[in-house]
Parts: structure tokens; C-alpha cells; sequence
């Protein structure tokens, strides 16, 4: 028999951003576990904004996990949070969203490193060179002596715990990043990104650096905000596509503009200013290639007769991917296909 550690993750209950939270369990198992074998657990809700005090138990579900290659036999287990008697907690937004495996999602998560409460690089009053060097940038000017080995490291540690991480690169501002992570079906996509910004942040406690993922935090200035842009497709949209679908499909989303906008994160019209190449937070616009766009449309998706992903990018960097990637299905799936897992879904 050999002891795992356990560190069950779930989110809070705080508004509008919830906060992961993690704690460890040992329990031995004969060989590394299956998810079924894997316990429910308690914690004390009245601490994370999700019970009071009177009656504070909930419970975590186990509904992934992943190897932990910081710890020796150490184990992520991606949890939902449910009340004592079996039902979804109401902060417990996994269990309640439209989910399809035909559908997969690619996430770009943009994101600050903050060091003693600025922007890491930046010097201790004013601000360093304009925007311009860093984008993808190399050298110690552009990047510090810190930001790559953390992005490296958490690289190799998406990998080891199996999560589908498809890319890196320095962001436009200095102090800022993006890593991306890409999964078949809503809840898996979410999923490996949770648990990716958890290795992320929890890699950054040992640098004395935090993670800031406010989508505007350096207010009304020229520099760069973050997004987590959804790349997204159906089967249908690879597969069959075409024109008058497309069209269709960009009329829904013109039409929920409203209900996008209210789960693609808080604070988003301080980011979607039409300025820095992005779109108005209150307009829907797409374009082919266009960056500055709500939708943007690849070259390859036009060319290859209208089939194949688009880039909403108007999802911000402390949106929920769960919900963002609910409310993408929702929409699509009011321009049904014939037989497709979606419309049967949202039926």
C-alpha cells in the first residue's frame, strides 16, 4: 500500500471572481487510484463564503484528477461543491453548464506577474519603455531575469499532470503573459485551465510573486489590458460549416451580445474600450483576421468554405472558463443541426 497526497481544489463562493482554494488528505491506495476511488470530502463553507456559520458543512466531489509532480505520489483532484445532501452548491457552476465533447475550446490566458504591488520589470515609480519590445519578446530588457523560468517551469508542470497546454508567450506589456490550453468538450477544456492557473499561482509563492488576472489593472493608461480569448468549434462547424450557417450563427451572437458579456468576466468595459485592438464591450462586430474584432474570423475558416474555429475575444482573464464556455454553446446551439449531440443537449 502506498500513501498519495490528495489536494482536493474546488472554487469559492466569493463575487464576481471566485477564488480556488486547495487542502491535502493522505489515504493509501494499492496503486495510483481511479477517480472513483478517490473520497468525497468536507470543508468548512463558512470560511470560503459558500455556508453559514450555523451550517457550515459541504462537500467536495472529486470530478478529475491529475499526477502532482511537485509532491512524491501527489495527486490534483479537480472537485465540485455539493451540499449534504447530494445537490450542486449554488456556486457550483460546473454541474449546471451545457457541455459536449464534439465541441472543443481553446483558451489564451493572458496575465500579469506582480512584484511588491507593480507590475513585474517595472520600476518603483513611472513606468518603463512603451509597449512595443515585449510582445514574444527575448533578452533581459524585455523579459527580466525571473518571468521565463517561472513560465518554463510551469510549462513542464502542466505536462507531468497531463493538462492539454499548447503554448507560450510574453504579452505586450512588460510583466505580462499568456500560456494556452486547449480540451474536447466545455467541462474538460475548464477543467485543465483551473488547475493550470492553481500550478501557476502556487509556483509563484515561491518567487514572492503574485498573479494578477484583473482584466485592466493598470486602469486607464496605455498599456495593454488581459483576455482569455476562446477559440471555439462543433463538429458541425469543422465538418459541415458553410456560409448561410456561419452568418446565422453570427446573428446569435449579435443578438445574446448581453449574455456573453455578463460571464466573460467583471470590469470588462474598462478593458473593451475599442482601443488596443479591442472591440467595444457593447457592440458585436467579427472580421476576417481582425483583431479588433468581437468574433475573429481565420483566413482558414473563410478559405476552407466557411468550416472549421473562430476566436471570441472578448472573454477577459478572470472569466470562468465554465460559464464562458457554456454561454458559446447556448448561443450556437439556437442554430441547430440536424441531429447534432448539441441540439439534443440544449433540448
Amino acid at each position: 500500500m502506498t500513501k498519495y497526497k490528495l489536494e482536493y481544489l474546488w472554487l469559492d463562493g466569493y463575487t464576481p471572481v471566485p477564488n480556488l482554494r486547495g487542502k491535502t488528505q493522505l489515504k493509501e491506495f494499492d496503486a495510483y487510484p481511479t477517480l472513483d476511488q478517490l473520497p468525497l470530502w468536507g470543508f468548512d463553507g463558512s470560511s470560503t463564503k459558500q455556508a453559514p456559520g450555523g451550517s457550515s458543512d459541504c462537500v467536495l466531489k472529486p470530478v478529475r484528477h491529475f499526477p502532482d509532480s511537485t509532491r512524491k505520489n501527489g495527486i490534483l483532484v479537480m472537485c465540485e461543491v455539493m451540499m449534504p445532501d447530494g445537490s450542486p452548491h449554488e456556486s457550483n457552476k460546473r454541474a449546471t453548464i451545457l457541455d459536449d465533447e464534439g465541441a472543443w475550446f481553446g483558451f489564451e490566458q493572458e496575465y500579469f506577474f506582480y512584484e511588491n504591488g507593480r507590475p513585474l520589470g517595472f520600476p518603483e515609480s513611472g513606468y518603463p519603455a512603451p509597449q512595443g519590445p515585449y510582445y514574444t519578446g527575448v533578452g533581459y530588457s524585455n523579459v527580466g531575469p525571473v518571468a521565463r523560468e517561472i513560465v518554463e517551469k510551469h510549462l513542464d508542470l502542466c505536462l507531468d499532470a497531463g493538462i492539454n497546454h499548447e503554448g507560450i508567450n510574453a504579452e505586450v506589456a512588460k510583466g505580462q503573459w499568456e500560456f494556452q490550453i486547449f480540451g474536447k468538450g466545455s467541462k474538460r477544456a475548464a477543467d485543465e485551465m483551473w488547475v493550470a492557473r492553481y500550478l501557476l499561482q502556487r509556483l509563484c509563492e515561491g518567487y514572492g510573486i503574485d498573479v494578477e488576472y484583473h482584466c485592466k489593472p493598470l486602469g486607464d493608461t496605455d498599456w495593454n489590458g488581459s483576455g482569455m480569448h476562446a477559440n471555439f468549434s462543433t463538429e458541425h462547424m469543422r465538418t459541415v460549416g458553410g456560409k448561410d450557417y456561419f452568418e446565422a450563427l453570427m446573428k446569435a451572437f449579435d443578438k445574446n451580445l448581453q449574455d456573453h458579456i455578463a460571464v466573460y468576466g467583471p470590469d470588462n468595459d474598462k478593458r473593451l474600450t475599442g482601443k488596443h485592438e479591442t472591440a467595444p464591450w457593447n457592440k458585436f462586430s467579427y472580421g476576417v483576421a481582425d483583431r479588433g474584432a468581437s468574433i475573429r474570423v481565420p483566413h482558414s475558416f473563410v478559405n476552407n468554405g466557411y468550416k472549421g474555429y473562430l476566436e471570441d475575444r472578448r472573454p477577459n482573464s478572470q472569466g470562468d472558463p465554465y460559464q464562458i464556455a457554456s454561454q458559446i454553446l447556448k448561443t450556437i446551439s439556437e442554430v441547430p443541426t440536424e441531429g447534432s449531440a448539441m441540439k439534443q443537449a440544449a433540448e
